[in-house]
């Protein structure tokens, strides 16, 4: 016994000294901090092809890097980096630099459809691009911008590459482009931002090639999905929808575009909870692949009939019908995909107690245009008394808005059914003549400029038909061409139209894991629950909101803990501003104090507080469409798969 006694203080003194050893090691285990940061640890990005290294030297034994893997810097060397997974010491390896983008952001852009833009150049130094930028020299860029249009670059050209003339699909060709800086700007009056962005494919591996001939591959192929409104006073039109589809048929026989040109039909009502002798709120006539076929497309459609009694109101669940037409038809076969809306009611928006999807039209908008479909609305104006047929058009207009070209609203004046009859035949078979012109080779021409004429609401809305046409044209020759995406390199852009600025010339985004966006959904549902129920104060719900937008944008990776429920957030730990300060663009709640919040009418707060609860059953929708999710290691979709989602979609 004494003798073990005689021994404690020196088992002390080496537990003490083994303690202040892990303490010392696990403090010099912790990643490089970002430039002028105290919190915000450097992080990178992997590129497809990466490899991990346990020392320094290519000749080690190494691993594939899942591509856009998220890594933690611990060192930097002068062509090689030491990472981690994470930021509590675990080192991972030693990665190259050149396979690794700095990723101190989650923002990404893509590039808008240049349909009404120019195409973005993408220079090879800031002070190329600064030259233009600092005079506003519109003219020497639009020479710059004809001869690298024309393929007649001039000698030591500051343009290293420029957007594709077709839009790049994400879905079809994964691709990102992570801004490492930025810098704000002005051209003219308008604020712009240049920013350095890399451009990264995750198929890496094409090498370029001659193109394919078109003529080689598939046909271009059109899906028009019809969702029509088949209640009580939707007789005649469901009669003049089988009509028009018949002589479109015949039409497109003649042609012989057979099997090129397909419509589907999925019929909708509303809330049977209320109404139960409506006897179904969404019901599918004919599937696109069914409605290859006139005689079947018909046969299906003459069970369609109005139902025999009236909803609750003037409104019907419009957006049941149109999701169900996007989630429950194959759009994988067609390069055209429309999905048409016909009614004579308003929706029921997200915030309806009765509506089924609890949607808003920009988020059920966006899950459309994610999936390369386009929404367009023929509105029954019918005199009916009851009906709110201007707030209606607000919405549809919304609904139906493809980004670069405008909206596809067609309001029938009066409900008149000849009137209806036509725009549908008229724009059926304008489509069916895209699908001709493609299949013989006529390539998509530019549109000429309506100058001072007065278009009848039919001639503007074809006009934007001719556009969305080319468009989609142009990417199904890009895609059956072969053409490969442009391998990582690194550039500097403007991020709008230079030569009319007041337009944006890309979409921000953000880059979520499926596991992330599920806690931004869980995070974001707890905060509103605890604001709604007064356990939060305004500013401690606007703290969180904000800790939370903040969060998602620097490391989506730590939404789970960012908010007061789960022990502070970032206002209460003194960070707000070191995470938001440099982000190059923040969502809509950023902006918000508790004084504007105070000024604001109860029905502003109550908008807003709307506009949250439908991003929140946003972010379950997008979860659940597992084909919009990229497994970037190959395999089924799981909780690392990934998407970029629309920055105005989040907090």
């Amino acid at each position: 016994m004494m003798q073990r006694f005689s021994n404690t203080p020196a088992r002390l003194l080496l537990m003490v000294l083994l303690v202040s050893f892990a303490g010392l090691l696990h403090a010099a285990s912790k990643p490089l901090l970002m430039e002028g940061k105290k919190t915000l640890y450097q992080r990178v990005l992997s590129v497809p092809e990466a490899r991990l290294y346990q020392e320094p030297n290519e000749t080690e034994t190494s691993a594939i890097i899942i591509p856009f893997s998220v890594l933690y810097v611990y060192e930097k060397g002068e062509d090689w980096l030491k990472v981690g997974y994470d930021s509590f010491g675990q080192i991972a390896g030693w990665v190259k630099r050149d396979k690794a983008i700095v990723w101190n952001q989650a923002l990404t852009v893509s590039f808008k459809d240049p349909q009404d833009i120019q195409r973005v150049m993408l220079f090879n130094t800031k002070n190329d691009l600064e030259k233009l930028v600092s005079n506003y020299d519109r003219e020497g860029y639009q020479t710059l911008y004809d001869a690298i249009v024309n393929d007649e670059p001039p000698p030591d050209s500051p343009v290293i590459a420029i957007q594709p003339e077709a839009h790049l699909e994400i879905r079809d060709n994964f691709y990102l482009v992570p801004i490492k800086q930025h810098e704000d700007v002005y051209l003219g009056n308008e604020q712009a931002r240049m920013l350095e962005i890399a451009s990264v494919p995750l198929d890496d591996s094409s090498d370029v090639s001659e193109l394919k001939s078109i003529n080689s591959s598939r046909s271009y192929r059109s899906g028009i999905h019809f969702v029509i409104d088949s209640t009580q006073s939707m007789g005649p039109y469901i009669d003049r929808t089988r009509e028009a589809v018949k002589k479109v048929y015949s039409a497109i026989e003649r042609q012989g575009l057979t099997n090129q040109v397909s419509f589907g039909l999925t019929a909708y009502r509303d809330n049977t909870g209320q109404v139960p002798e409506l006897e179904y709120l969404t019901r599918r006539f004919v599937s696109l692949e069914q409605g290859t076929n006139v005689e079947q497309f018909l046969q299906r459609v003459n069970d369609l009939n109005p139902s025999q009694v009236s909803s609750r109101d003037f409104r019907e669940d419009a957006y049941a019908g149109i999701k169900s037409a996007i989630e429950d038809s194959d759009w994988d076969k067609f390069d055209a995909r429309y999905v048409v809306l016909i009614t004579d009611a308003g929706p029921r928006e997200s915030y309806d107690s009765l509506g089924a999807t609890r949607l808003s039209a920009q988020a059920l908008r966006q899950i459309a245009y994610d999936k390369g479909i386009s929404i367009w609305v023929l509105h029954l104006r019918t005199p009916s008394a009851a009906a709110n047929h201007e707030q209606a058009e607000e919405v549809y207009k919304q609904l139906s808005y493809f980004p670069g070209i405008g909206d596809f609203y067609y309001g029938v004046s009066l409900g008149q059914v000849d009137e209806f009859g036509n725009a549908l035949e008229v724009l059926a078979n304008q489509i069916t003549q895209q699908v001709l012109a493609t299949t013989n080779g006529v390539p998509p021409l530019p549109l000429p400029e309506q100058q001072g004429e007065v278009q009848t609401q039919l001639a503007q809305l074809q006009d934007r038909v001719a556009k969305l046409g080319n468009a989609l044209r142009m990417r199904y020759i890009q895609r059956e061409s072969g053409q490969p995406l442009p391998s990582v390199f690194d550039a500097w852009m403007i991020d709008r139209d230079f030569i009319n600025p007041e337009r944006s010339a890309v979409d921000v985004r953000v880059l979520l894991t499926r596991d992330q966006l599920s806690d931004l959904k869980n995070v974001m549902q707890q905060v509103l629950e605890l604001a709604e129920e007064g356990v939060l104060s305004p500013q401690s719900f606007i703290d969180d909101l904000q800790s939370l937008a903040a969060t998602v944008s620097r490391d989506p990776s730590s939404v789970a803990g960012s908010t007061s429920g789960a022990g502070a957030n970032l206002a209460d730990m003194g960070y707000m501003r070191e995470y938001i300060e440099d982000l190059p663009y923040t969502g809509e709640v950023m902006d918000l104090t508790l004084e504007s919040w105070e000024e604001w009418s109860a029905k502003v707060q109550i908008e807003f507080m709307h506009r949250l609860e439908s991003k929140i059953n946003y972010y379950q929708a997008l979860h659940d469409h597992t084909d919009l999710w990229v497994t970037p290691g190959g395999g089924p979709v799981n909780g690392n798969s990934v998407f970029p989602v629309a920055l105005d979609l989040l907090p």
